[in-house]
């Protein structure tokens, strides 16, 4: 693992490799238009959600009259492995489980155990409410890893971020038996909304320092069109990095593999690791191999994204295993997106985009 002392500012991410141009992919490789493969495939398993998080599902949108997909839109376990194995076959290492809420969506241990045949890796975002009780479960299943959503780690920050009273000891036992069965490296992401918990970051990182897991702070993004997103609530990845730097000395890492999101810190003192996610004020689009199938089969090309292309229907119709491929693979090798590198005020009109509970973070 390479590390190099910090400073702490690094350069922009550049819009596109060197050299890079809106090209046509050579035939035969699964590329979109702006040379990028595909790598992972995220799975919303359900549009429902027992947090009311303020960046996310604010409860005034989201409230008990909010109608949610009918389990007759949802896409079955069989549909959804079977799209899976056909992307697995174009290339995809690593498929996520998302939401919603994931662990609400029932037996999902039995869709865990079907995808685990594939030779990928399986991963699982989750708001760790329920994870005491489904973490051993998952892990016989075959999933490999988690990751947790906690937004503070003061218990009444924490409430006033997921709205719906739920305290944060309940998601560290979580936590606590996901290590237990062995659901590691566990990643503990937080979201950073300035003026909401800004102030929890150096308080999380000094509970996670030395714990094993890897905490990452992603910046508060303007995904769907109901969290009335401000860029002056956003915390730049790079400020969160002087604050934890000013306490704790860190080193920069190099990434695991081409694409990751994350840029990774470590503890100078060998205290663990960190990551930021910059989707704001750091794009990184020119590397971006994340394609993503919602509850109900639609899928989408971008997190940002103003409308998908209807699986279900083609599954529900009767289309054979190699029409799949050819719908995928064209819906792939059309794809130029790059949003958060031209992040305008027209890029974000109300209503314009999906919503991040529908199609996963």
């Amino acid at each position: 693992m390479k590390a190099r002392i910090i400073p702490i500012v690094r350069a922009v991410r550049t819009t596109l490799p060197p050299g890079r141009d809106l090209v046509a992919p050579p035939e035969g490789e699964l590329l979109d238009l702006r040379g990028r493969r595909v790598r992972d495939l995220r799975i919303s398993v359900t549009d429902r959600c027992n947090f009311r998080c303020v960046y996310c599902m604010p409860k005034e949108i989201f409230d008990d009259d909010y109608a949610f997909l009918p389990r007759s839109k949802l896409l079955s376990f069989e549909e959804i492995v079977r799209i899976a194995r056909i992307f697995v076959e174009q290339g995809v290492e690593k498929i996520r489980l998302t939401g919603g809420e994931p662990l609400l969506r029932k037996h999902i241990e039995n869709l865990i155990e079907q995808l685990a045949k594939l030779p990928v890796e399986i991963t699982l975002t989750t708001n760790g409410s329920l994870l005491r009780k489904k973490a051993r479960a998952l892990k016989d299943a075959g999933l490999h890893r988690v990751t947790v959503s906690l937004d503070g780690i003061a218990d009444d920050v924490f409430k006033r971020m997921n709205d719906v009273d739920y305290a944060v000891g309940d998601v560290l036992d979580g936590i606590a038996a996901a290590a237990e069965v062995g659901l590691a490296p566990i990643k503990v992401n937080c979201v950073v909304k300035r003026g909401a918990n800004d102030d929890q970051i150096l308080p999380l990182a000094r509970h996670f320092r030395g714990s094993g897991h890897i905490l990452r702070f992603i910046e508060y993004m303007d995904v769907g069109s109901s969290n009335g997103w401000r860029m002056d609530e956003v915390v730049p990845s790079a400020e969160v990095v002087a604050r934890i730097n000013a306490e704790f000395p860190l080193q920069a890492v190099d990434a695991n593999y081409p694409g990751e999101v994350a840029e990774r810190w470590r503890y100078a003192d060998g205290g663990g690791e960190i990551g930021v996610i910059s989707s704001v004020t750091q794009a990184f689009c020119a590397t971006c191999t994340r394609i993503r199938l919602s509850t109900e089969g639609q899928l989408y090309t971008c997190l940002f994204a103003q409308s998908g292309h209807d699986l279900r229907a083609m599954l529900r119709h009767g289309a054979g295993d190699e029409a799949l491929r050819r719908e995928i693979a064209a819906v792939w090798r059309g794809r130029d997106d790059r949003y958060s590198e031209i992040r305008t005020a027209a890029t974000v009109l109300p209503g314009s985009k999906v919503e991040m509970s529908y199609i996963g973070g």
